[in-house]
């Protein structure tokens, strides 16, 4: 088996299409790279957003026990004993 290109000059020259196949691949990597980096991007945004929605459910959850705990132990109804009508 011989190798297809005698030196590594003869390797970067590509055979006269080293500008092509050389930007071709240039291409072809920042393509991944940029891939791989919005998806982790986006990734990341998507588990903030949950954790900023759970974050919010439960605080509406407890604030909606508060009320709950507070009409149960002191009623909003005015006082309209006897007493304090005269």
């Amino acid at each position: 088996m011989s190798p297809a290109f005698s030196s590594w000059h003869d390797f970067f020259a590509m055979g006269g299409y080293a500008f092509y196949v050389w930007l071709s691949v240039a291409a072809t990597l920042i393509s991944l790279i940029a891939l791989v980096a919005h998806t982790f991007i986006q990734r990341r945004q998507i588990l903030d957003e949950v954790r900023r929605r759970q974050a919010r459910e439960k605080r509406i959850s407890q604030s909606q026990s508060k009320k709950q705990q507070g009409a149960q132990t002191s009623p909003l109804e005015p006082d309209t004993s006897p007493e304090k009508l005269l």
